[in-house]
C-alpha cells in the first residue's frame, strides 16, 4: 500500500490550516490590533509570501538529506508551537515575528507535492493533479468556513489555536507514516529519463512565466473578498461572507466527482477557461449580488480547469528525475505571483477602492492568455498516457 491516501491527508489538512485567515486578514488585523489600513494587509501577506518562497529551497534541500517525512514531522511541530504562541502574543511587531516564523516551517509541507508524484505511475498524473487541486478548493472551502465561524463566535486569536490542532494532525500522521515504514527516506526507483533537450528547459520557464501571471490574477481578489461582499450584499457576517468565498471550491469539488463519474480523458485547452474566469472576475466586479455569485462559479469553474492543464503541463514537459528540480522553479514564479497580488490588493483598494482588484485581475488573466499563446502554444510535451483521467475537459 503507498502512502499516497495519507499524504493527500496531511496537505488537505495543511490547507485548510492555512485557509482559515485568508478572507479575513482584513478583520483580524483590525479586531486583534486595532489595524485597519489596507496596506498593512497587503505588507502582511506579501511578506507571508516571500518568507514561503524562501524557505522552500531549503527544505527541498534538508529533505534529500533526512528524508521528507522525518522533516515534516519537526517542521510541524514547530509550527504547532509557533501557532500557540501566535494565540496568545499582544504585540503587533512581535506577531509578525512569530508568524513568519510558523510559516517558514509550515513551507516543508510543500515538498508533499513532487514526492506525491513518484509513487504514482504517469498514467495517473492527471487523476492526482486533479485530486490535489480539489484538496486545495475544498480545504479553501473548509478553512474559510472554520476561519469565518471562529472570528464570529470567539475571539480572534482562537484561529491560531485552531491552527495548531492541525499541525498535531499532521504529525500524528508523519509518525505513524515512518513507524510502518510506508516513507521511503528517497523516492522510489524511477525509469532512466531520458536526456532533456535545451528547449524543454526553456519550456519550463516559459510555463512558470505564464503561471506567474495566472497566479496572480487568481489571488488578487481574495484578501479583501469578504469585506467587499459585506458591503456589496449587505449582509454581514463572517460564516456567509466565508461560504460564499468558498464557492470556487465547491465547483472545483464538483468538477473533479463528474470528471472521475464520466472517465473523461485529461484536456489540454487552456485559451477558453482563461476567458470565462475573465467573465467571471468582471462579473464579481458589477457590485450586484446575483453577479457576484454568478461570478465565483464561472471563476470556480475556470481556475479547477487552468490550474490542472497548467499543472499536468508541468510534468509533461518534465521527466521524474527532474520532478523536484522543475517543480521547484515553477512554484518560484507561483510564488512571485501570489507575493505581487498580496502586496498589490491592498495598494489597489487603497487608492482605488474595493473593486479595483477584480478589474486589473481581469487584465491579467488577459495578458497571461496572449503569453500561452506567445510562449507556450508550440512547445513540445510528453504525451499523456491513454488512460489519464479527470479535470479538464471543455
Amino acid at each position: 500500500m503507498t502512502p499516497t491516501p495519507w499524504l493527500v491527508a496531511v496537505t488537505a489538512v495543511a490547507v485548510i490550516s492555512d485557509a482559515m485567515l485568508l478572507p479575513f486578514y482584513p478583520q483580524f488585523f483590525a479586531a486583534r490590533f486595532g489595524v485597519e489600513d489596507p496596506s498593512h494587509v497587503g505588507a502582511y501577506l506579501a511578506m507571508s509570501c516571500l518568507v514561503v518562497l524562501v524557505a522552500l529551497p531549503g527544505w527541498a534541500r534538508l529533505a534529500r538529506r533526512v528524508g521528507t517525512l522525518p522533516l515534516l514531522l519537526v517542521t510541524q511541530l514547530v509550527a504547532g508551537g509557533l501557532s500557540l504562541s501566535c494565540a496568545v502574543v499582544t504585540s503587533l511587531p512581535w506577531f509578525w515575528g512569530l508568524s513568519l516564523a510558523m510559516l517558514v516551517a509550515k513551507a516543508s509541507y510543500l515538498l508533499v507535492y513532487p514526492y506525491l508524484m513518484h509513487f504514482e505511475p504517469q498514467d495517473r498524473h492527471a487523476t492526482l493533479i486533479g485530486t490535489l487541486s480539489v484538496v486545495v478548493h475544498a480545504g479553501g472551502i473548509l478553512g474559510a468556513m472554520v476561519g469565518g465561524l471562529v472570528l464570529e463566535h470567539w475571539a480572534a486569536a482562537q484561529v491560531f489555536r485552531v491552527m495548531a490542532v492541525g499541525d498535531a494532525l499532521q504529525v500524528a500522521v508523519c509518525a505513524w507514516l515512518i513507524r510502518r515504514g510506508r516513507a521511503p527516506h528517497s523516492t522510489p526507483h524511477a525509469a532512466p529519463a531520458t536526456e532533456r533537450a535545451p528547449a524543454s528547459s526553456g519550456a519550463i520557464l516559459r510555463l512558470g512565466l505564464v503561471m506567474l501571471l495566472f497566479t496572480f490574477s487568481a489571488y488578487l481578489a481574495r484578501p479583501f473578498f469578504a469585506r467587499y461582499w459585506e458591503l456589496a450584499s449587505g449582509l454581514p457576517g463572517e460564516v456567509l461572507a466565508g461560504a460564499v468565498f468558498a464557492i470556487p471550491g465547491a465547483v472545483a469539488v464538483a468538477l473533479l466527482a463528474l470528471d472521475l463519474l464520466a472517465r473523461r480523458p485529461a484536456g489540454q485547452a487552456i485559451l477558453l477557461p482563461l476567458a470565462i474566469g475573465l467573465v467571471g472576475l468582471l462579473l464579481q466586479a458589477s457590485g450586484e449580488v446575483a453577479a457576484i455569485l454568478a461570478g465565483r462559479m464561472l471563476f470556480g469553474w475556470a481556475l479547477f480547469r487552468i490550474t490542472v492543464r497548467l499543472e499536468l503541463r508541468l510534468f509533461q514537459l518534465s521527466t521524474p528525475d527532474r520532478y523536484a528540480s522543475d517543480f521547484s522553479k515553477v512554484h518560484v514564479f507561483q510564488g512571485l505571483g501570489v507575493l505581487v497580488a498580496s502586496w498589490g490588493a491592498g495598494r489597489l483598494v487603497e487608492a482605488f477602492g474595493l473593486t479595483a482588484p477584480f478589474l486589473v485581475a481581469a487584465t491579467g488573466l488577459a495578458l497571461c492568455a496572449l503569453a500561452y499563446r506567445r510562449l507556450l502554444a508550440g512547445a513540445e510535451t510528453r504525451p499523456a498516457a491513454p488512460s489519464d483521467s479527470v479535470s479538464a475537459r471543455t
